[in-house]
């Protein structure tokens, strides 16, 4: 179990890995609540946005009503995206450009790195203790700018990777599908300072 307190957080389950995210936060002793409707982030103390295809979260979140509750959460308590949910924190998206919740001060592109063949397992350093960091990319997107109160966590290549600000953490790879719980651990420990103030 990470931290003192239990902590309930949100899976946002409309597409993408959602089940993996649960899994591991389970693992870490969260409870988890898989989020389908905006009334179910009441009393959340967190939410993880996991990845997918950022489109087709888009339309889910407008349709059904999703995009304005969603983006009052994560400007007022923590939220994590990975890959997908890290382009739908972004204030700036490319390649190209799309609408987002804008709650994050980072620039990103769309598939970066290639397609969907031109994913990989990689290992680095982090700024989190234990050593390099497996990390999972599929269709990974890359992070362009970060913006002054943006703190870089790990890098690839030169670019950021994992990256927090304030309350909100993303990472541009697949933390949900490695064996390596430091990421989530560590939304976890973010949530709990949160929760403490």
């Amino acid at each position: 179990m990470t931290g003192t307190g239990k902590k309930t957080i949100g899976v946002l389950a409309l597409q993408g890995a959602f089940d993996a995210h649960a899994q591991v936060l389970r693992e870490l002793g969260a409870d988890v609540v898989m989020v389908r409707k905006p009334e179910q982030l009441e009393g959340l103390d967190g939410l993880v946005i996991p990845g997918g295809e950022s489109t087709t979260f888009l339309w889910h979140l407008e349709h059904r009503g999703f995009f304005e509750a969603l983006k009052k959460f994560a400007a007022e308590k923590p939220a994590f995206g990975t890959c997908a949910g890290a382009i739908l924190m972004a204030k700036d998206v490319r390649n190209p450009s799309q609408k987002s919740l804008a709650v994050m001060d980072i620039a990103i592109e769309r598939n970066a790195y290639g397609r969907q063949n031109d994913s990989r397992i990689l290992k680095a350093e982090t700024t989190l203790a234990g050593g390099p960091m497996e990390m999972v990319y599929i269709r990974a997107p890359r992070i362009a700018f970060v913006g002054n109160d943006v703190e870089v966590l790990a890098n690839r290549d030169g670019d950021p990777v994992l990256v927090r600000q304030g309350d909100m953490l993303a990472a541009t790879f697949h933390p949900e599908l490695s064996e390596d719980r430091r990421v989530h651990e560590e939304f976890l420990k973010i949530v709990d300072e949160a929760k403490a103030r």
